[in-house]
């Protein structure tokens, strides 16, 4: 390992905060990454972190080397997003992080049919409901549901995130079809529940086109949507659900929509984030990819309940996407 090597791997430590969790990362063993930094300080012939049993603190030599580590890494990637740029065809790695469902639902997919194309670029999909750090963990490319809150990403709209009341044949024999949204507040649900957002109520445009809220009697919380279509499977429960997690189920009857007539606000928006706006050629293509794949104007996943666009005070719109 060289000197920048070193500069990078001493760049990641303060990032993570401790030799343990750089290791982790890196999948190496806590001493090599220790000894690694060692080396660092002997051959710069100063201490840049202060070591304790519980804690790691910078000197004030570490602040600035901290510094020029932070402008290599920058200047590294650049000179690869620049040398990549240069190819006619993609290579290296492409390191994508998304939620579970996007993944599932189009991220996968996407994947297989670049690889296909593009067989020199090796992928890697990470899958997690967190929102994962872009640049301290080298992602190339996130698909999030919501706006950007980081001003130093690049974000680009990807698609629109409707949401479909739903609810099981069963269910619907059992209390009868809701005409009115008195009815439907009496009703069961199926709610969402995470650490940090809970979603116990209906949001609609009234005939003032004025958004109103409905709470709902959410008889079963889950911080997993597909756990919360499983219950609402089995006929406890309608639920209101994002459309992109829809696959078959309305098409071969297993899920009704219900109060079609009912002008749903929709849910937030579907983008792709990236650290800059120079990107790689990999990144670039398969982002071309994914638009491909959702299509303009009505996503894909809308197309899983016939007529959507019929339903819930919607018009069919057409969407252009470009970096």
């Amino acid at each position: 390992m060289d000197t920048s090597s070193r500069m990078l791997l001493f760049l990641e430590v303060t990032e993570r905060g401790s030799f343990a969790k750089a290791a982790e990362h890196r999948k190496v063993d806590r001493s090599m990454i220790s000894k690694q930094v060692s080396k660092l300080e002997a051959e710069l012939g100063v201490r840049l972190l202060n070591r304790t049993t519980r804690s790691l603190s910078l000197t004030g030599a570490g602040h600035e080397v901290l510094k020029r580590a932070q402008q290599l890494r920058v200047l590294l990637d650049d000179t690869s997003r620049l040398a990549e740029n240069y190819h006619s065809t993609p290579t290296g790695t492409l390191r994508i992080t998304a939620s579970y469902s996007l993944a599932q639902q189009v991220i996968q997919p996407v994947i297989n049919k670049f690889k296909q194309r593009f067989s020199d670029v090796m992928v890697e999909l990470y899958v997690s409901d967190n929102v994962m750090d872009i640049v301290g963990d080298n992602f190339d490319l996130a698909f999030r549901v919501g706006e950007l809150k980081d001003s130093t990403l690049v974000a680009r709209y990807l698609a629109r995130n409707r949401l479909a009341l739903l609810a099981a044949p069963e269910f619907i024999e059992r209390y009868g079809e809701p005409t009115s949204l008195a009815q439907l507040q009496q009703l069961p649900a199926a709610c969402y529940a995470g650490s940090k957002f809970k979603a116990d109520y209906v949001d609609y445009r009234d005939k003032h086109n004025q958004i109103q809220r409905m709470p709902m009697n959410c008889v079963y919380f889950a911080n997993d949507v597909d756990m919360m279509k499983d219950f609402v499977l089995s006929g406890n429960g309608y639920y209101l659900a994002p459309v992109f997690h829809i696959h078959d189920e309305v098409k071969s009857g297993r899920l009704v929509p219900i109060m079609k007539d009912l002008n749903l606000v929709d849910f937030a928006a579907i983008y792709a984030v990236y650290p800059h706006r120079d990107i790689p050629l990999r990144t670039r293509l398969f982002f071309e990819a994914v638009k491909e794949y959702i299509g303009d104007g009505a996503p894909i996943w809308e197309h899983n309940i016939p007529s959507f666009e019929t339903m819930y005070g919607h018009q069919p719109t057409n969407n252009t996407i470009s970096f």
